[in-house]
């Protein structure tokens, strides 16, 4: 699944440097057999626009669309742990399974960056990257109907990942991450991503805007690289 670094590189902050070789890309993303041409096809547009309008403008849409505030977040486990310590222990397990295939991050990134997940997955046999991919399938299917009701030309590079990882992008699918609202000034931002109070003993109730039991399996299969590999599908 050499095509999935080639849509990590999609997803990542965009430069000159991938403007020059966005034609390359799309000639060889519609080359690969193993993806289905239809949805090749819709990435058309996306690869249109990084190669062809300004880089400021690209770069300014890029931030607006996925840093600032949560629901299109690129960090996978913000989706479910937000900025809890349970997220800093996932991203050390998922840092682990990186260096066990025998990767070593580099950069400023997080772990749980979904392009560096990607690149990842593209180091696998065609089966075993299917699999790794549709772990966080609840997460791809959220952040494809997210964009699409956005109508953003992004929506349709998660909708291909989805097919990869064979998930299925239905209702139960889209639902099952609680979107996080978009901050509309400063004052909202810094208080979204204010840290999460942490409980124990008796204080500790569960918490009925956690994640549904799918979100949990897919946490355990990412950070566990001995968990049984069933991926997450409908």
């Amino acid at each position: 699944m050499q095509s999935l670094h080639l849509l990590s590189l999609l997803l990542q902050y965009p430069s000159k440097d991938l403007q020059s070789v966005a034609g390359e890309i799309r000639q060889r993303l519609h080359l690969d057999k193993a993806l289905p041409a239809d949805a090749v096809a819709e990435l058309d547009p996306l690869l249109t626009r990084l190669a062809t309008s300004d880089i400021y403008e690209a770069q300014e849409n890029y931030v607006e669309l996925f840093d600032r505030g949560r629901a299109h977040s690129l960090h996978l486990f913000e989706h479910v742990h937000g900025e809890s310590r349970d997220r800093g222990q996932a991203m050390v397990d998922l840092r682990e399974r990186y260096l066990a295939a025998g990767l070593e991050p580099t950069g400023n990134e997080l772990p749980d960056y979904l392009p560096l997940f990607l690149d990842y997955c593209s180091t696998l046999p065609e089966e075993a990257a299917r699999d790794m991919l549709a772990e966080p399938g609840v997460v791809l299917v959220a952040l494809a109907a997210r964009l699409a009701e956005k109508q953003s030309d992004y929506a349709p590079l998660f909708a291909l990942l989805c097919d990869i990882a064979d998930v299925e992008m239905n209702e139960d699918a889209m639902n099952a991450i609680p979107p996080a609202d978009d901050p509309e000034d400063l004052e909202a931002l810094d208080a979204q991503w204010e840290e999460e109070e942490i409980r124990f003993g008796a204080e500790a109730a569960p918490d009925p805007n956690a994640a549904c039991p799918k979100v949990g399996e897919m946490l355990d299969r990412m950070r566990d690289p001995a968990a049984p590999q069933t991926p997450v599908r409908s």
